[in-house]
């Protein structure tokens, strides 16, 4: 009899934790925001939000205002989309909202990578360092120097005018990928005396066969962090893995010259502090991820709504024309390619004003904080919220500000000169009359901003530089509407486009 009754009690246990796991017994709490679990336990709407975010996230704003609660895989996500909230949850402390948890698992999950305490200390030491005030500079020289071996070459062999025929979405992945990783993980040593012609060759070969490799588990990226594989996508998923691992380890990039100090330091650190060698190659192989996979696609987007509005292309043109011209560099017939520096770069308004309105239209990162204790929340209405501890606080500024009609008039249009006025200073935005401080988040917020952001900035204007500089360009289908985006991609930074986009291009002079 006893034994009948203690299998009953482990049976209803396991019957009520289940229950519980499935979500059966949440409810809504006084001062909670709006709860909505849907009608699939525990995956409640994760098969909605995976399918199209930004399509469940409207609707869920309509039915239930700026704040509410859905239950997705699990986990319970309280979407906030009053941009006004927006500061207090990005600066709210660590013992209260963390980005690190998700972070966590989705860097285990993606890259095998298992981050130590510290991580975040070394990434942050080491971008503040190199990717910010004089180390970006010197980033910057090395960025050109890889866009010299790999779109420049040609043209001091005097290459005729000819045009030439691309995927402008892969040209310009390619290009900005590879010239990246040259200036970040190192080039090829010359191998004896006049051989630097053949490190470059071989530099070029390389770089290229690597972003073949990178492309592949980019476009399995998406469904990987959510875990949505199917057996034969996840085997191939875990062959990239290890050929990263390979590729860019620690020994590899150590047989390498011109390694920049964001990468040499950041290893050297995590040695230090006890961090295995092959936990450290796959550290490097999140790295190239970071700093490459969202940068190629910008540059895509920049370029193509340049080419589809022929005012903004002009008016840019002539911006970087002028500084070349106040450097001394004038393009023209004979004349060596153009050399870009950082302070170059610092004189184009109307170019800056054109890739954050290109940010603002394609980039939706998804900003996840874990509420690790009960938080209030106070809108900009005046409704107090409470955050309860164990669930998630999630912002998706693409809906909530970037194409926002009451913050960006006619938000789905490209403006180029949208964020900066006539005298070459940075607009202010409003809603209600009220100023906004974020009015577009494509590098998030607060403690979790993305650190690369100034180097990711730089490496995507020098493109488009270069390009606009040295090469005549247009689309080959001059009818061509902008592609619509890949809705798989929703919360991964950059959105990529659905189809291909010819493009054509040959020397100005």
């Amino acid at each position: 009899m006893v034994l009948w009754v203690i299998l009953l009690c482990t049976l209803v246990s396991s019957l009520l934790g289940g229950l519980y796991v499935l979500g059966v017994f949440r409810r809504q709490r006084p001062n909670e925001p709006p709860l909505d679990k849907g009608t699939i336990p525990w995956l409640g709407y994760l098969l909605e939000f995976r399918k199209d975010s930004s399509e469940f996230l409207k609707r869920m704003q309509r039915k239930h205002g700026d704040v509410f609660t859905v239950l997705m895989g699990g986990y319970y996500f309280t979407f906030v989309m009053d941009p006004f909230c927006f500061g207090t949850i990005v600066k709210e402390s660590r013992s209260k909202l963390d980005f690190r948890t998700s972070a966590i698992q989705l860097v285990m999950q993606v890259f095998g990578y298992k981050p130590t305490e510290a991580t975040h200390k070394v990434v942050h030491a080491s971008s503040t360092k190199h990717l910010m005030g004089d180390g970006l500079t010197v980033l910057t020289q090395a960025t050109m120097e890889s866009f010299r071996k790999l779109l420049l070459f040609n043209l001091s062999s005097g290459e005729k005018r000819v045009w030439q025929e691309e995927n402008l979405f892969h040209y310009c992945y390619n290009i900005v990928f590879r010239a990246g990783y040259l200036a970040l993980y190192g080039t090829e040593p010359p191998r004896g005396a006049g051989n630097k012609e053949k490190a470059e060759e071989q530099d070029r070969l390389h770089s290229n066969q690597l972003f073949q490799e990178f492309r592949k588990y980019d476009r399995l990226f998406p469904r990987l962090a959510f875990a949505l594989l199917s057996p034969k996508d996840k085997r191939e998923a875990e062959r990239l893995k290890r050929h990263f691992w390979n590729v860019v380890s620690v020994k590899k990039v150590w047989q390498k010259d011109n390694i920049s100090g964001w990468i040499s330091d950041q290893e050297q650190l995590l040695a230090e502090n006890g961090v295995p060698e092959y936990m450290r190659d796959r550290f490097m192989f999140m790295l190239l991820w970071a700093s490459q996979g969202n940068t190629g696609p910008t540059a895509f987007w920049l370029l193509l709504y340049l080419l589809k509005h022929p005012e903004a292309l002009k008016a840019v043109r002539d911006e970087v024309d002028k500084v070349s011209r106040e450097s001394g560099q004038e393009v023209k017939a004979g004349s060596p390619p153009v050399t870009v520096t950082r302070d170059m770069l610092d004189q184009t308004p109307l170019l800056d004003s054109a890739l954050e309105e290109t940010l603002r239209l394609v980039a939706a990162p998804l900003l996840v904080r874990a509420v690790l204790e009960d938080t209030s929340l106070r809108t900009s209405s005046g409704t107090e919220f409470t955050l309860r501890r164990g669930d998630r606080v999630a912002l998706f500024p693409h809906i909530s500000v970037q194409m926002n009609p009451e913050i960006h008039e006619e938000p789905h249009k490209f403006k180029y000169d949208r964020f900066v006025n006539p005298d070459g200073t940075r607009r202010d935005f409003y809603r209600n009359g009220k100023k906004l401080k974020f009015v577009s988040m494509p590098w998030g917020a607060g403690v979790s901003t993305c650190p690369g952001r100034f180097f990711a900035t730089a490496e995507m204007k020098l493109f488009v530089f270069l390009m606009l500089s040295h090469f005549e360009l247009e689309l080959v289908n001059e009818e061509e509407e902008i592609p619509a985006i890949d809705i798989s991609r929703w919360g991964f930074g950059t959105m990529q486009p659905v189809r291909d986009v010819r493009f054509r291009y040959r020397p100005r002079f």
